[in-house]
Formats: C-alpha cells, structure tokens, sequence
C-alpha cells in the first residue's frame, strides 16, 4: 500500500503532471475554502467563521452585556492573533457590522461610538470606538461551558475555538446573512424573532407542516429600517418554498399638511441597505434632469429620526402619481434577492427552504439540549458521589480528624478504612450509580475532597443539609434520564426554552416588535411624462454643428439668430414643451428628446450629443415632432426603404433605437411624413421615379425594400404625395412648381426612373 511517504510531493521533489489538473486541483481548494471557512454561514447558528471567532473572542474577554466595553481595537487584536488570522481591518468592519442597528435586525455587538450610519459613511477606526457584547450574543453562545457543541483547535494549535454555537434561537432568519463565494452566493433577508419562534413552535407542533402554514406564523420579512413590503403573498410563498426568489420593498411615506392648501411627502422609513446620502443624490438627479417634472424640490431633515421631504411642483399634484413615479426611477422602492444557501452541519452548501433551515435549526438545538443534560448528568455523579464521602466524615468525624493527624498517608488510609457504612445501592437504572466501592470504604474522588475541605466547614457539615442537597440532585439526575429516554420531552423542553426566548426579547420589547409594514402595492398608474409638463409654446432651434435650444413663445422663423462662430442654422420649427422631438441620425437611430428639457434659448444651447449617445461621427439627418398615428417614409442612400409609424420612432433611451439597418457606407437620407397614395424617388443621377404607396411595406425595423435601382450613385429623396394633386417642387428662381402628369416617370418599384423634368432643382431634393 502507498504511504504518504511514497508521495514524491511531500518529498518535495519537483512533479510533472498536466496544468489543467493542477491548477484544477487547487482551485477546488480554494473554492471549498471560500465556501465553508468564508462566505457561506451555518444554518444551525446563522454565522460565518469570522463572526463566530468575533463573539467567542469577546466571550473569553468577558465583555458581557452588564459589564464594561473595551476598545476595538484589543478585540480586533484578540482576534486576529487567537483565531483569525486575517487582516485587522477585515476584523473591524465585520465586527462594526454586528453593532449596525440599520444592518443587523438584532445587533449582536453593543457599540460605544462612531459605528457608520445609514448614509454609507464608514465607521471610525478601531482605536475610537468600544464594544461588547449584546444579550442576544449571549444566548448565542448559552451552554459552551457544558460541552454543548464541538471545539477544535485554532489556526496554530495553542488554544479551542467552537465548531458552532450553540444558538438558543434561529440567528439565520433573525438577522439574515449575505455573502459571495466561488462559484454560489448567499442572500437571506432579516426576519422577526417573535415570528421565527412562533413557527418554529408550530412545527414543533406538527413536523409535517407545509410553508404555507409557516406563513401564517411567518409572513415574511422584518427589516431593520423597516419599510413597506408590497411583494404578493403568492410570490412569497414560492420564494420560501424553493429558497429563491425576491421580497419588493418601498418607502414608508406619508402627507404633511403645511396650511393654505400647501403640502409636502414626508419619507420615514427607506429600503434595506439603500443608502440615504444616495437615495437623495437620485432624487437630485430627477429633478435636474427633469425626469419627474411634477417634483420641485427634495431635502434632508434627518436627525435622529430619519426624515426626507419632498416637494410637490404644484399644489394640485396627485401625492400618489408622484410617489408611483418616485418608486419606479429611484431606490425609493428596491427588491431584495433571496437566495437561502446554506452549510448544513457545516459541511454541504445547499439552497434550503424556509422548513429545511428551520428544521436544521431545531435539529441542532435537540442535539445541544442532549449533550448539555449528558454533562449535567456528569456533574451531577461526580457532586453525588463527593457528597456522599462528606456524609461519611460527618458520621464519622472524630475517626477522620485521627488519621488526618497521624497518618502519614491520610489519602490511602482513608480510603482502606471500613467505615461501617455500606454504599448507597441504586434502586433503578435513573438513579445515582456512582463507583463501585468495596463495603463502607471511600473512593479516590472522596478521600480527595475530604482532604480538601476547609476546618472552617465542619460546622456546617449537617447530615440534613447534605442529605437534603443529594436528594435534590437525585430528583434532577431523574429528571434528564428521562429527559434523555423521551423524544417527546425532548421537543417540549426546547419549546419551553424557545419560548422563554419570545418572552425576553419577543414583540412586546422595543427591540422586538416588527418594524416593516406588510401591504399590497397598488397598481401604478401609468402616467404619461408629458401630462404631468406645463404645456407652453417653444420654438426649436438647432444648428449645423448640432447645438440645441428651445425659445420661449413661438418666434418667427425668418428672424435671423445668432450662433457659434463657424456655425449656422439647420433646424428651425415651432413646439410645445409637452412635443416629443424626433432625431434622425445618419446611422438609422431614432433618439427622442422632450421640449421641456431642451436647455433655454437665451444662449447658444447645448450639443445634441449630451443629451443622447449620439457618436461623434454621425451626422443628425434630420429632426421632426412626434405625433401619434402618423406614418414615416424612412429610406437610406442605398435606395431602400419602408414605412413606418410614429410610435415605432420613439426611443425610451439616451441609446436611441435603431430603426432602419444601414451598412458602412450607407446613410439614413430620408424620414417624411406620408401624406398621400404615392411615392417618388430621385437619386443623386436625378432620374425620378414614381410608383403606388402600396409596394412599400410597413415595418418597425429593419433594411426595408428597394425603391429605385442605381448603376451608379444613390438615392438623393424621396416624398410620399397624392398622386391626384401632382407633384411639386421648387425651381431655382424660388417659384413653386406643380406636374401633374407624371405617367412619364411612372414605373413599377426598384426600376431605375428616368430624367427629372426640366426645372427641377439641382440639389436633388423636393424641397
């Protein structure tokens, strides 16, 4: 049989072997060790390794909940040199997270000074700050003292750590847990203790109970920020039951009255993990740009208390219009993912259901309530059968004092004496069976205490004190053995423990009641942009280098207006702010702009380009308003084309939406409103075709079809007209001109057309 010794690697000899299974080998390492040392936490106490070492080190530092705190920086310190060999700083921010009542549900580290906030700041650094332990922490670790769980030994061998705590109520749920290993993560919303004890105990009840009957004890979530939950209980359910899923949350919010009709939204309560600095930002943003034009003004008034106002543009807003708007574009309202994987016994990473963590927890409270009776009952021998040598020496005191004084092995003579006494025989297998001595002799352990015990306590060596304390012994010894023999007592006394847990710190305590609201979510009113805007009149102007304003009022467009130097005038027209305004580029993207956001007309505006991702090398090839229920006849200078609706034109996007497929080389050159039966075509060797509107196909995207054919050279414009009414353009001299008889240039669609007529414009275009 090969040994270890056999092994050329631990020879340290240099091994050939292929890099894929070496580096897969190690990899699955590290990956094992992320997940079961690091990321993942145990579904028996809902902690990951880092945290566990945290408490257990403050334990050994004795910073009880009644005591004194000590700096962070000692404890960070302890923990690092006694069982974590990690960074410091890592340390701290784990530990100042278990002091973060706006992170932990029920914070498990009392913190004395700068802990961070719910703005995002971070805490302060580990020499400012103290800490200790809360009482929650302490029922945590209740019963390590009595062989409660496993220890083993630390990084380097010179001291014990727990496995496990012992964990008198289900941690995991009560405050949840997050976390990224390699190749799975883990996600688990804080829940409320009171709930969690309730169902635990009602699965006490019945084991078979399905997640439904959970949810009656359990409806879902209790966020330490509260909030309103407004996820459908159905989705809920699902989420439970596979362990994934997602728990939408909004902002607690109400309506203050100012007087004289005046009134602004007070927000109360935000998101879970939204930070408030940020929230506020956004909500800036909103109203920089205009997203949410019915919002004028937002403020800060936090203290204490979280408090942010928002304020309404007018008095006569719908305070729910703008709250629905506010939940759909900022953090206002956030969606928390679940994702419930767990270490069962520390060991297999699995993504359980709210029965399976709930049934590993109580699994493992039954094995800690087994062991600490088996030590209890350890205890109990070892003082019954002290007791029992104590009985003996007061029986027999003055024989004692004798070998004491002139013996000169007092222990070994103690021991051979007969005292006359016979040893107290068990009367049934749950009662006290201690060592097996001969007739009236002491044992070791009793010779031992004898010789130990102070002068001063033989006056207090009564037979009835000390018969009256075996036979209590005796009637607890009783009671765990058959503790030990009944599963059903078993499971009534964790009930009995976990429900003196509900009482300690269960809803009828500040910390325990339930802080997030749990409701339906209205259905959002969907409400247009443009009818929450003052419709005024604006006249649009943009110039040849793209620069964008929008004029008060509708001026005349033959007024002469001012530019950059090098630029001039391209587009000019009359709108509304509540006119959404349609760019063509080059590129076949439509991008859409609101009148309302256009950058004032008293100087020379702003580039198109950064209020859309326009590139820089594309061209704008046109700018027109949108209307509903119009048709567009799109072509590129390949010469193909379609037609298409208005609302297929409109982008929701700075990205813009990509209408017509152009190649390299080929531009978007056309986008005319069909008026008409007719389409005519001219291209850049100015033949003109002419053919019905209904060979062009209505698409909302795409390449289109070929409207005339070119040898050389490419489409120059194309109009959709009525064919009855001719077709008209301008000549050179500037005069309108109108032929309405086009059967010359009339053909099927793609043929190649033939030479404009006479007087038709030389820049190919139909004006």
């Amino acid at each position: 049989m090969a040994t270890e010794d056999d092994d050329p690697k631990s020879q340290g000899l240099t091994v050939a072997e292929p890099l894929s299974r070496a580096i897969g080998e190690r990899y699955l390492t590290y990956a094992l060790s992320t997940i079961m040392h690091r990321a993942l936490p145990d579904a028996r106490d809902g902690l990951k390794p880092v945290h566990r070492r945290i408490l257990y080190a403050m334990r050994e530092l004795r910073l009880s909940p009644t005591g004194g705190f000590r700096k962070s920086a000692k404890i960070t310190g302890d923990v690092m040199g006694n069982y974590h060999p990690h960074g410091n700083q890592a340390i701290y921010d784990a530990m100042a997270r278990l002091a973060q009542d706006f992170n932990m549900r029920y914070p498990l580290v009392g913190g004395q000074g700068n802990f961070g906030n719910i703005d995002g700041d971070n805490p302060a650094a580990e020499r400012y700050t103290e800490a200790r332990l809360t009482a929650l922490a302490e029922a945590l670790m209740e019963g390590l003292t009595e062989n409660a769980v496993d220890f083993r030994p630390n990084y380097d061998g010179t001291l014990e750590e727990p496995v496990v705590m012992p964990a008198a109520y289900p941690n995991l749920l009560a405050n949840g847990s997050s976390g990224i290993a390699v190749g799975m993560a883990t996600n688990i919303p804080p829940h409320n203790l009171d709930e969690l004890i309730r169902g635990c105990q009602a699965m006490l009840a019945n084991p078979a109970i399905t997640i439904e009957g959970l949810m009656e004890h359990i409806p879902g979530p209790d966020f330490p920020t509260g909030g309103v939950i407004v996820e459908s209980r159905e989705a809920m359910r699902e989420a439970y039951a596979t362990g994934r899923g997602s728990f939408r949350t909004r902002a607690k919010w109400g309506i203050e009255d100012l007087g004289r009709g005046q009134w602004q939204i007070v927000v109360t309560e935000i998101p879970f993990q939204v930070q408030k600095s940020k929230l506020i930002e956004k909500l800036a943003e909103l109203i920089e740009t205009k997203k949410v034009p019915i919002l004028a003004d937002v403020r800060d008034e936090s203290a204490e208390d979280l408090r942010i106002v928002l304020e309404p543009r007018a008095r006569t807003v719908d305070a729910e219009v703008l709250m629905g708007l506010l939940f759909r574009q900022s953090d206002l309202e956030s969606r928390f993912s679940l994702n419930m994987n767990v270490l069962i016994d520390g060991r297999v990473p699995r993504v359980c259901s709210l029965k399976e963590v709930l049934r590993a927890f109580l699994d493992h409270r039954r094995d800690v309530l087994l062991r600490r009776s088996e030590h209890r009952i350890e205890k109990i021998d070892h003082r019954l059968e002290v007791l029992e040598g104590f009985i003996i020496a007061y029986l027999n005191l003055d024989r004692v004092i004798d070998i004491i004084r002139y013996d000169d092995d007092p222990k070994a003579a103690l021991m051979r004496e007969d005292w006359g006494r016979p040893h107290p025989r068990a009367t049934s297998e749950k009662d006290y069976r201690g060592p097996a001595p001969g007739e009236g002799e002491l044992t070791e352990v009793q010779a031992e205490a004898i010789l130990n015990m102070r002068l001063r306590s033989l006056r207090r060596l009564e037979e009835m004190e000390l018969r009256s304390e075996r036979d209590a012994l005796m009637k607890e010894r009783a009671d765990l053995a058959d503790l030990l023999e009944s599963e059903r007592l078993q499971w009534k006394r964790i009930g009995a423990e976990l429900e003196d847990i509900r009482k300690t710190f269960g809803k009828g305590t500040a910390l325990g009641a339930r802080r997030s609201v749990l409701a339906e979510a209205g259905e959002a009113e969907d409400v247009p942009v443009e009818a929450m805007i003052e419709r005024e009149p604006i006249t649009v102007i943009c110039s040849k280098m793209g620069w964008i304003r929008a004029m008060k009022g509708h001026v005349d467009l033959a007024v002469e207006q001012k530019f950059k130097d090098g630029d001039g005038p391209r587009f000019a027209f009359h709108a509304e702010t509540t006119d959404k305004i349609l760019i063509v580029a080059e590129n076949g993207r439509f991008f859409t702009l609101l009148g309302a956001n256009l950058p004032g007309g008293r100087g020379m505006g702003e580039p198109v380009r950064l209020m859309v991702d326009l590139p820089n090398d594309t061209g704008i090839t046109d700018m027109i308003l949108f209307r509903a229920g119009e048709k567009y006849l799109v072509a590129s200078t390949a010469g193909d084309g379609f037609v298409v609706s208005a609302e297929e034109l409109v982008a929701q996007t700075r990205a813009g939406k990509q209408v017509l497929a152009v190649k390299d080389g080929v531009r978007a050159a056309v986008c005319h409103r069909i008026a008409g039966d007719a389409v005519a075509v001219v291209g850049d060797n100015r033949k003109l075709l002419v053919f019905p509107l209904a060979e062009l196909p209505e698409m909302a995207r795409g390449k289109g079809v070929r409207l005339q054919r070119y040898k050389d050279g490419g489409l120059s414009d194309a109009i959709a007209f009525r064919l009855a009414d001719g077709l008209s353009w301008k000549d050179p001299a500037g005069r309108t001109r109108t032929e309405t008889d086009l059967t010359e240039w009339q053909g099927p669609r793609a043929s190649a057309g033939k030479m404009a007529p006479r007087g038709f414009p030389r820049d190919n275009r139909f004006g």
